[in-house]
């Protein structure tokens, strides 16, 4: 296989606090907030790669304007569906009180705030509910399982994030008699927006190198408009394999952190709702689980094939909590696994109606987040040839295994990045 890099979107942000600091400035934050007033300020499960400093220069703005904020969990059933466990979630970001320099508050515990129209209860976190506002801050993006101009973003988090367990049972449940889920969310958020205790969203948008692009504070009255204008802008962005047709691919880990199905069907294909959608990929081989992901194997229903360590490593009390409240069981489907890669990879290949190896068109990726590179067979790279995105980064070389039959490769670049980054306390 060759290694090669595909050149992705990289707008970004070079200064980050001064950027959150123009946007509440323009926001007059000032002179929507009185001396006192309690805030309280939703945080997720993604792994975005600076919500720890988006949060802390947040708080420290927050602060200056004399009121006193806090942060919640604001992930649904995630964390296992435990005050504890989506604290730990919060802490393996770097989201502690210690960094983001005020309380971190974890429970379960919601209230009713409403009705949709379609009648479904709305529910809000009880600390959310008692503080005199309430901020939401999230990385605008697809989703993975359905379309519309309400997808993962500010509207979600409002209503599943800071619903809770609770709330994202209820609103889940509902599609499977109404159908459409941003339609249902849209229709739940403006419940939570009625309740005039939103302040502002701060919206976050990451490039094809999973970096910060933008943020950008969203007036609640402004947020269902404003929020499908950032999805538009998020589609652009969002980095993609550089073929629509394998044989074989592939991916090292899946993760609540990389994508909220483990890995990311906008990616790799196989929406449950779609699934002869682009891409088609014959086989997928998910190797592990990222650290991050704490043992949520959600998403691994959709691969062909895993490996033992991988299932041994699951947690299935998060697992089956995040696929049952989604309503996808099929989810959390185990797919054949062997004890090592090499037996994965002699199996999948029994199943490609006789392909010698040297015609099979495949690839070898990190996750579905970072896909500045990858390795590709010579039938892949032949037809990436020309391309001015693409550029090879050496030479061709056989697959590699140890002496436990698992697969070895040269680091990618960017987790030379990541190293370096956790080895100064950046992660």
């Amino acid at each position: 296989m060759t290694r090669i890099a595909q050149a992705l979107n990289r707008v970004r942000l070079d200064d980050l606090e001064a950027a959150v600091r123009r946007e509440l400035a323009g926001f007059n934050l000032a002179g929507r907030v009185r001396q006192g007033d309690r805030v309280c300020i939703g945080v997720g499960s993604r792994g975005i790669r600076d919500i720890h400093r988006i949060v802390k220069h947040l708080v420290e703005e927050l602060k200056q304007c004399g009121v006193i904020p806090f942060v919640i969990p604001a992930m649904g059933s995630h964390g296992g569906a435990t005050a504890a466990g989506q604290l730990r979630v919060l802490q393996s970001y770097g989201v502690t009180e210690e960094y983001i320099g005020c309380p971190v508050v974890s429970s379960l515990e919601v209230v009713q705030v409403g009705r949709t129209a379609e009648g479904i209860p709305v529910y809000l976190d009880r600390h959310a509910a008692a503080a005199d506002h309430i901020v939401v801050v999230n990385r605008v993006k697809p989703h993975t399982l359905f379309f519309g101009s309400v997808q993962s973003g500010l509207l979600k988090m409002l209503v599943i994030g800071m619903g809770k367990h609770q709330g994202a049972i209820a609103l889940h449940q509902a599609t499977i008699e109404h159908g459409t889920d941003s339609q249902l969310l849209d229709s739940a958020a403006r419940v939570v927006l009625a309740t005039g205790k939103v302040l502002l969203g701060l919206a976050i948008l990451e490039n094809g190198y999973d970096e910060t692009a933008r943020v950008e504070v969203v007036a609640p009255e402004e947020m269902p408009e404003r929020e499908a204008l950032l999805l538009d802008e998020a589609v652009r962005m969002l980095p993609r394999l550089p073929v629509d047709r394998l044989d074989l691919l592939i991916v090292d880990e899946i993760g609540k952190e990389i994508s909220g199905s483990g890995m990311d069907p906008n990616v790799v294909g196989r929406k449950w709702d779609d699934p002869m959608g682009l891409p088609r990929i014959l086989r997928i081989f998910v190797r592990g689980l990222s650290p991050h992901t704490h043992g949520n194997a959600t998403g691994i229903g959709r691969a062909d094939f895993t490996t033992t360590r991988l299932v041994e490593s699951m947690d299935r009390r998060s697992t089956y909590a995040n696929t049952l409240t989604a309503a996808r069981p099929e989810g959390a489907r185990i797919p054949i696994y062997f004890d090592s890669d090499r037996e994965v990879i002699e199996a999948a290949l029994s199943t490609l109606g006789g392909k010698e190896p040297e015609t099979v068109r495949a690839a070898w990726i990190k996750n579905t987040l970072q896909l500045s590179e990858m390795l590709v067979s010579p039938v892949v790279l032949e037809d990436l040839r020309g391309r001015p995105d693409i550029s090879t980064l050496d030479g061709s070389f056989p697959l590699d295994f140890d002496g436990d039959g698992n697969l070895v490769r040269v680091p990618f670049s960017f987790e030379s990045e990541t190293s370096q980054k956790e080895g100064r306390g950046e992660s």
